[in-house]
This record gives structure tokens, C-alpha cells and sequence, in this order.
């Protein structure tokens, strides 16, 4: 193990836009903690897929509206890796098409806790190791939003729109607040995107319906959002902190 390769921590990495930037960080040289709540199989391939072509990673299970699961998630990396720079707030959930009128308490709740409760928590413990004022040494944090935040998805599932929106909230106060303890704090906050979540939220069909309705005429792409997320943690967004980079298509 090589001690002084930079260590990432992705929630919800086994999959989607999370296991697109598990493997662009990968590649870029840091060494890889891949969480994952239920598909063990595949966040375990990919952690082999990964080291199969010389990098370093393994995969961490918790689920992140669980407080105990958080903490034991981020102690298991320490162990593994005995330090966190970088990390990516990325698991979430959506939930099956519904107006608000039809939306019960607990799905609602269910959606703050993983989407909402569970960002807090994932963010407090990685302050807790990268806060220069807690004796660690900088680091940066990327959440993922969503274009709901900012269009509401009336009619789809404003409940989750009303999670990411938590989200910029999360990404501007907390980039103020640790802003002189050396840690970077921002968002990308997708639109479109060609992954399974849609499928997940029962329409499978969302890509194909909505993407001639795009600027651009097409759906985003889990390595374009990946992208954008590594460069958010990279030294070459030293100066950018606070943003909420749209990866949206111009949607």
C-alpha cells in the first residue's frame, strides 16, 4: 500500500455515477473506498476491476441513514487506509412517481433520511478527519444535487427535489463554515443522466421521454458527471468553493 496516494471515500459506489467516479479517481492515482448498502457483488468487482489494473481499493458496507453504519463506514476506511482527503457524498434514492397529495409520511421521511440526514452525517465525519482545526489536513468534499433542486420535478417526486435542495443548502453553509480549516466544499448537481436510478423510481423510460424535451438533445452521462466531480476535488479547483456546478445539459 502506498501511504501517500490521496484516499477517496464514494457513498453509494458500487453503481451509476458513483462507480463511474470510483474509476476516474482510480485512474487518477487515489486510492479508493467504495461504499455500498445491499449489492455487495457488484461494489466487490469493481474494487477488483480496479485493482486489477494496479490500483488500490475496497469496498465498505453502510447504510448512510444509519448513524452507526456512518461511523463505523469512515473508522473502517482509517483502517484501511489510515487517511481520508477526498470524499463524495453520492448515495441516494428516489422514489416512485407520485404528487405530493399521494405521498405518505414515511416515504417522505425515508427520502430526508438517506438523501438529507444521511449527507450530514458522512459530511460531519469527514470534517472530523480532514479539518485542519481537528488536526487534520485539508481535504474536499463534492455532494451530488440534482436539477430538481432548482425545477422542483412537480407532478414526479418533489420530495426528493426538496432533498437535493437540502443538499446546496448542505454545500454552501458547510464550504463557509470550514472554508479557513482547509477543507473545499462543493456540489454537482446532475440533470438527465443515463443511469439506473430511473429504473429505480419506476420509469425506465424517463431518458427516452425527456431527452428531445433537452437543450442539448440528448442525456448526460455517468463519466460526464464523474467528470466534473473530480474536478471539483482536484487541485485544480484550489480556489472554487461554496459552487454548485450544473452538469445538466444546459437543462
Amino acid at each position: 500500500m502506498n501511504a501517500d496516494k490521496k484516499t477517496l471515500l464514494v457513498t453509494g459506489g458500487s453503481r451509476g455515477i458513483g462507480a463511474a467516479i470510483c474509476r476516474q479517481a482510480s485512474r487518477a492515482g487515489y486510492r479508493v473506498a467504495i461504499n455500498y448498502v445491499s449489492n455487495q457483488d457488484a461494489a466487490g468487482a469493481l474494487a477488483a476491476e480496479l485493482e486489477s489494473v494496479g490500483g488500490e481499493a475496497f469496498a465498505v458496507r453502510g447504510d448512510v441513514g444509519n448513524e452507526a453504519d456512518v461511523v463505523a463506514m469512515f473508522e473502517a476506511v482509517d483502517k484501511a487506509f489510515g487517511r481520508l482527503d477526498a470524499f463524495v457524498n453520492n448515495a441516494g434514492i428516489v422514489d416512485v412517481k407520485a404528487r405530493v397529495d399521494e405521498m405518505s409520511a414515511e416515504r417522505v421521511a425515508r427520502m430526508m433520511r438517506i438523501n438529507v440526514v444521511g449527507s450530514f452525517l458522512c459530511a460531519r465525519e469527514a470534517v472530523k478527519r480532514m479539518s485542519t482545526r481537528q488536526g487534520g489536513k485539508g481535504g474536499a468534499i463534492v455532494n451530488l444535487s440534482s436539477a430538481a433542486a432548482r425545477l422542483g420535478s412537480p407532478g414526479e417526486y418533489v420530495d426528493y427535489a426538496a432533498s437535493k435542495g437540502a443538499i446546496d443548502t448542505l454545500t454552501v453553509g458547510l464550504a463557509r463554515e470550514v472554508a479557513l480549516e482547509g477543507i473545499r466544499v462543493n456540489a454537482v448537481s446532475p440533470g438527465i443522466t443515463e443511469t439506473d436510478i430511473h429504473a429505480s423510481g419506476g420509469q425506465p423510460e424517463r431518458v427516452a421521454r425527456m431527452q428531445d424535451l433537452l437543450p442539448m438533445k440528448r442525456a448526460g452521462t455517468a463519466d460526464e458527471v464523474a467528470s466534473a466531480v473530480l474536478y471539483l476535488l482536484s487541485d485544480a479547483a484550489s480556489y472554487i468553493t461554496g459552487a454548485i456546478l450544473n452538469v445538466s445539459g444546459g437543462r
